[in-house]
Order: structure tokens, then C-alpha cells, then sequence
């Protein structure tokens, strides 16, 4: 099995990390893994995204990908230029709060989950794409919830450290949510 991954957003919506987190999961679990960033400027608000490729075996992708498993989308930006880069049987995964309309992709199967608003009731709203990795990972089973919060100490820079436990708890509430709404995990395809 491989598995290409593309998590986009904004700057300062914590793309990166959640694609750095993703890849420490997969290297927990004994897997093969890849990671490509690219970020429009080091502020705030620019265009962020990461690809991340997890196998199996020896991985064959290159790490910028034509098409891809996975869509991990925590903010509108740049979201309709992946419609064509999804393949057939994968899935999308949106951050409802922001991303009220995408288009349609054919054979794709869409979640939706109002990561942005959790992580506010939380009282964390920094750590909306927290929530929503946790989700995606409980949605598909490409990596167990428990590996994303044993990572967490391995990605994490030294000054938030102190947000480990918290982070853990949006990942964990992540994974509630779609356990709760009946969102399947371990995705054919």
C-alpha cells in the first residue's frame, strides 16, 4: 500500500506541522515515508502545502505527486486546483468551518468536519489542523490516532512542548468526532 497525501491551507494554520506529524506517525509505525512542503512566503496568511507519502515498501512516488490518495484541506486556498490531482476512491477531508463550498470530485469521498469551530470551544484555536488530522487519521486508518500523539513530542519545537497534552486531546477530539458520526475508517482504493 501507498499512500500520497496533500494537506493545504494558509500560513499559520499549522500545515507544515500536521505534514511533519503525519510523516513521524507513519516512521513510528515501521512505514516508508516522504514529506514535500511548500509554503508562498513565511508569513500568515500565504498559501501552504504539504505532501506526504506513506508505503508499505519501498516508495516509488516522487514527492511531488500527479495525483493523490488523500486531501486534507483546512482553508479554501488553492483547494480547486487539487480537484484534478484526486484520484478515484480516495478521499477529501474539509475544514467545514472555512471551507463552505469545493468543487465536486468524482469518486472522491468527502468529509466534513468544523475543525476551526472545535478548536474555538476548545479554547484552542490554534490547533484547529490538530483536530483535523486526528479526524482525517480516525477517517481513514492511514495512520493509528495513538501514533500522531506519541509523534507529537518528536515534531513539536522546543517552546511548545508545554502543548503536547493539548494537542493530544484535538487529535483525540478529531477522531471523536468522526467515530461519532459514523465516518468509517480504513478506506479501499
Amino acid at each position: 500500500m501507498e499512500r500520497a497525501v496533500i494537506m493545504t491551507g494558509i500560513g499559520g494554520q499549522g500545515i507544515q506541522l500536521i505534514a511533519k506529524l503525519l510523516a513521524q506517525a507513519g516512521i513510528r509505525e515501521g512505514r516508508q515515508v516522504m514529506m514535500f512542503g511548500i509554503f508562498m512566503g513565511m508569513i500568515r496568511g500565504g498559501s501552504s502545502e504539504s505532501t506526504v507519502v506513506i508505503a508499505d515498501d519501498e516508495i516509488v512516488t516522487p514527492p511531488i505527486v500527479p495525483e493523490v490518495w488523500g486531501v486534507l484541506a483546512m482553508h479554501p486556498e488553492g483547494l480547486p486546483a487539487l480537484a484534478k490531482k484526486a484520484r478515484p476512491g480516495g478521499v477529501l477531508l474539509l475544514n467545514s468551518s472555512l471551507v463552505v463550498a469545493s468543487p465536486a470530485w468524482d469518486g472522491v469521498r468527502r468529509i466534513a468536519v468544523p475543525a476551526t469551530d472545535m478548536a474555538k470551544e476548545m479554547g484552542q484555536v490554534m490547533a484547529a489542523s490538530m483536530i483535523a488530522l486526528g479526524a482525517f487519521a480516525g477517517a481513514t486508518g492511514l495512520v493509528a490516532v495513538e501514533s500522531l500523539q506519541a509523534a507529537l513530542g518528536d515534531v513539536l519545537p522546543p517552546h511548545r512542548r508545554k502543548l503536547i497534552d493539548t494537542n493530544r486531546a484535538c487529535i483525540a477530539k478529531g477522531a471523536e468526532y468522526v467515530a461519532a458520526h459514523d465516518i468509517g475508517a480504513a478506506l479501499p482504493g
